[in-house]
């Protein structure tokens, strides 16, 4: 039977669209739909358990995007030629669209829940991580799972001042923003971006241009509901509540909570204070309540908590660590720590702290990006690394994680387009969150800046980044914006607010929202203050590295760039490669050819500059063409019975000979008269002798020639020369006396000579004939 299928059309304005079809695949799961734009396709499904775990008090919800090769017509790499674990890009595809969808799913919703979005056909000119959210949302809106709020994401690029939704690669490239942007139809819940130093107007523009877009995706999942029909939401259990618990909760806990609140304390000490008020609470309970009642009692202690935390800063402007609103915490900084790396810089503010170091390497160590919607790679990259001792934990290590993967991009984001264009280096920044209490991301950011500067990259402008917060009371209408969050006002509070910049505008950034509704002017104020926030931070930055080192450390290899003709390039590499590694070994140095084109660009890299001056020389001494006319400094290197075999000083390696005839205009009896081993002097290269077919070089065509004189006496003969004489007076031609005599003289008959008759040739006719 042929399925019916359901199509909706996104028309977006500029001659593209955007489809939306569902009932053709994938039937058996919960939702699924199909998104397509150009020739580039998504399946979305999304299944949900019908009952949630036991003792399960939150949504356990995993979303994964996977990009299939065969969808770009291409093959895995590897030795196994399958799809394994996600790449970065496809882990930051999923974090992109669980941050939208999570906080819109019931707060009571605690069944198993998976999202998978799978791309199925690329399309080169379609960057299909735009579509991911769209078709996320699409594949519950046609599903019974109690998702109300539909959602979806786009892409914003601005070209020539001019916004686009869901650019190509292409205009990508000429964009000087690039922003995901994910909302509902009443509010913004996701942003995360790149910009080329944009001001917090313009970023608001975008973010408001993108809203509007995401409206119509919106529009068009409901016609796709309807024309589908729209299920039932199903029912589930609900979470067990009782009033008596709570208030009892309620009575005990909140005003102890409030006053620890507005203690000022270390994390460290607030949180066994709040421990030691749970642990009392438990105590009012008896043994027979805490059996039924354990998980409602730590319930209500969280919430009775996160409402005293959240009223002591709305009421009295406090926070957790005694602070204001606006307030930053110390900052101390250090550069130069490890003495080992090409750079390195220990920054800390509060009770977070990173250490981030710099290696330099050639193009050979760029991060290869090889996915089928993306290939090519990163000449400047960063690693971002959380061990569990930084927040006092112990826990098994199970490889990077999605949030790892996550704040290192960000990082990257940040900074990578302050790193000049013309920096000849591969650049990795490895960070290592040694202390975190809220923001190591942005600590990661200042401290990444301070270790670029002291490596010696010549970074454009620094960087410095902050983490901005939100509390907000729906019921009193009260809300208060905090600058350089805790870890604990990030957990209790309703917006996470990641701005990274330098002092003209803004690089990155990354703002999630926990709750619906952040209007617009409260995301301006937090930008503005934001913004004053990071001036202060870049402000400690400069008083520790006030611009980048002028040249890299003693430790730190120095590269070398250079070009060379592409018919060169075999030379220097030799056979086998032979030559270039007998040269990296002796002069302790890395080469690196890349053919660029038609010519070659190579890459010197090594800490010692006597090194990588003998790479030079040796790459003069292969590519060396003499040019007609022009002088050149030479030295003997071996003297011979008719020349000097002479070497060119700026291309040793290169030899030639310089003939007898041309070391001076008189006559030379001996070479070494005139020149001997060692001896440096200049000539003149000739160009190829039309007789010889040999190169010529002269060293006479250099000093003027001397005027013939006509009385000069000729010079004497030496050994072997023939006598020139008069014609007549020559001596017999053929030695001893025999003469030739006149032609009659000679005997005609062979008989008369005493010779035997020649046999007639073959080929020629005898006298007979």
């Amino acid at each position: 039977m042929i399925p019916q299928v359901t199509k909706e059309v996104i028309d977006l304005g500029d001659g593209r669209s955007i489809s939306i079809e569902t009932g053709k695949l994938a039937k058996q799961a919960d939702g699924s739909v199909v998104v397509r734009m150009g020739d580039a396709m998504l399946l979305g499904t999304v299944v949900s358990a019908r009952k949630a775990s036991p003792g399960v008090d939150f949504l356990p919800l995993t979303v994964d995007y996977r990009e299939k090769f065969a969808a770009a017509g291409r093959f895995p790499g590897g030795f196994f030629k399958r799809e394994a674990r996600p790449s970065d890009k496809e882990v930051l595809t999923m974090r992109l669209v669980d941050r939208v969808l999570r906080p819109l799913f019931p707060d009571d919703y605690h069944a198993e829940t998976q999202v998978m979005i799978q791309l199925m056909s690329h399309d080169d000119e379609v960057m299909p991580d735009a579509l991911a959210g769209l078709a996320a949302s699409a594949a519950l809106s046609v599903s019974d799972i109690p998702f109300e709020t539909l959602i979806s994401e786009v892409r914003v690029g601005r070209i020539n001042g001019e916004f686009v939704i869901n650019p190509s690669p292409t205009q990508l490239a000429e964009s000087d923003i690039d922003m995901m942007i994910g909302a509902s139809e009443d509010s913004v819940a996701m942003v995360e971006g790149e910009m080329k130093e944009i001001s917090e107007a313009e970023m608001v523009a975008a973010i408001k241009f993108a809203h509007e877009a995401i409206k119509v995706q919106i529009a068009a999942q409901k016609r796709l509901q309807a024309a589908f029909g729209k299920k039932e939401i199903r029912t589930y259990e609900e979470e067990n509540n009782n009033d008596e618990v709570r208030e009892k909760v309620e009575k005990f806990a909140y005003d102890k909570c409030y006053a620890i609140a507005k203690e000022g304390t270390a994390k460290h000490e607030r949180s066994e204070k709040f421990a030691l008020v749970k642990e009392e609470l438990k105590a009012e309970f008896t043994e027979e309540e805490q059996l039924e009642f354990g998980e409602l009692i730590g319930k209500y202690f969280y919430k009775t908590q996160k409402e005293a935390v959240r009223n002591v800063i709305l009421d009295l402007g406090l926070r957790l660590d005694g602070r204001k609103t606006t307030e930053i915490r110390p900052i101390w900084c250090e550069v130069d720590y490890l003495p080992s790396v090409h750079g390195s810089a220990l920054f800390t503010r509060g009770e977070t702290q990173a250490l981030a170091t710099v290696t330099l390497g050639t193009s050979r160590e760029a991060n290869i990006i090889d996915a089928p919607s993306e290939q090519g790679e990163e000449r400047f990259y960063l690693h971002y690394n959380f061990p569990p001792f930084s927040t006092g934990e112990a826990k098994p290590l199970r490889g990077t994680s999605r949030r790892e993967v996550g704040h290192g991009n960000l990082a990257q984001r940040a900074l990578k387009n302050m790193i000049p264009e013309e920096n000849p280096y591969t650049i990795r920044v490895v960070s290592e969150v040694l202390e975190s209490n809220g923001s190591s991301s942005m600590a990661t950011v200042c401290a990444g800046t301070l270790a670029i500067m002291d490596a010696g990259v010549q970074m454009t402008k620094p960087v410095s980044g902050i983490a901005m917060g939100l509390i907000s009371d729906d019921k009193t209408g009260r809300w208060a914006v905090l600058s350089d969050i805790l870890g604990d006002e990030d957990h209790l509070g309703d917006m996470d607010f990641k701005v990274t910049g330098t002092a003209d505008g803004i690089t990155a950034c990354q703002m999630d929202i926990k709750i619906e509704g952040l209007r617009y002017d409260i995301m301006e104020q937090a930008l503005n203050q934001a913004r004053d926030g990071r001036l202060h931070i870049l402000g400690k930055l400069l008083e520790v590295q006030a611009a980048p080192r002028e040249n890299v450390k003693p430790k730190a290899p120095k590269i070398i760039m250079t070009t060379i003709p592409g018919a060169f390039i075999g030379a220097l590499i030799g056979p086998g490669g032979k030559v270039i590694q007998e040269l990296q070994k002796a002069s302790k140095t890395t080469i690196v050819i890349n053919e660029v084109n038609e010519e070659g660009v190579v890459e010197i890299l090594g800490t010692d500059q006597d090194g990588i001056d003998m790479v030079l020389r040796k790459i003069d001494s292969l590519t060396f063409k003499p040019v007609v006319g022009e002088v050149y400094k030479v030295k003997v290197i071996k003297i011979m019975d008719f020349g000097a075999v002479v070497e060119y000083l700026d291309a040793p390696g290169n030899e030639i000979l310089l003939h007898v005839s041309e070391l001076a205009w008189e006559r030379t009896e001996n070479v070494t008269d005139l020149v001997n081993m060692g001896d440096e002097f200049e000539v003149k290269y000739m160009g190829i002798d039309p007789k010889t077919k040999k190169e010529r070089v002269s060293k006479k065509a250099l000093t003027p020639r001397p005027p013939r004189d006509e009385n000069a006496p000729r010079p004497e003969r030496r050994d072997g020369d023939r006598p020139r004489g008069d014609r007549n007076d020559r001596g017999p031609r053929h030695g001893g006396d025999r003469h030739r005599g006149d032609r009659n003289d000679r005997p005609r008959n062979p008989e008369a000579s005493g010779r035997e008759p020649r046999e007639p040739r073959q080929d020629q006719p005898t006298s007979e004939e």
